[in-house]
């Protein structure tokens, strides 16, 4: 089976990026650690100070949580979030609050239902960052052992076709 264009295109940037295993990696780890967390409209630009900040690669961090959220990703995320968050801080976000804010924009229109959204808003951003910083805490340490390893893996396949083509010559 075949992948879809666009996949193999990022797969293949991916792979091309320069830096050493350890700058990809933490770049990557940081991108998705980021990516877990419920802060969608900053996600680059969280990336992009982490990264700068720890002078690591950037566009490892950008495709690593473009990979990790994404339209496909975004509900179970958000979901997880909020349950998470919800745990370590109990009653402040619950599905019944979640669930009349809901109520109120479909009977009322989002105009109306913004007053709400704004009653809920310390509370959720509360929850929901709580929850989404321990989803991405293993998920940055994951993703920086795994793309450590996948970068030195590439490196040794390259160093030893270099080394055969020397020896053919």
């Amino acid at each position: 089976m075949r992948l879809p264009r666009p996949v193999r295109y990022y797969s293949l940037r991916f792979k091309r990026l320069q830096g050493s295993n350890h700058s990809l990696a933490l770049g990557a780890a940081i991108g998705s650690a980021v990516g877990a967390t419920p802060t969608l409209p900053l996600h680059n630009i969280l990336i992009l100070a982490f990264t700068l900040l720890f002078r690591v690669n950037p566009l490892a961090g950008i495709i690593t949580a473009n990979i990790v959220s994404n339209p496909l990703t975004f509900a179970p995320q958000y979901f997880l979030a909020w349950k998470i968050g919800n745990f370590f801080l109990p009653g402040r976000l619950t599905w019944e609050k979640i669930q009349s804010i809901l109520t109120m924009v479909r009977t009322e229109g989002i105009m109306v239902s913004l007053d709400g959204i704004r009653q809920l808003g310390f509370d959720a951003i509360l929850v929901m960052l709580t929850g989404g910083l321990v989803l991405a805490i293993p998920a940055g340490l994951l993703t920086y052992i795994l793309v450590y390893r996948f970068f030195a893996k590439i490196r040794q396949k390259r160093r030893e076709k270099h080394l055969l083509n020397r020896i053919e010559q």
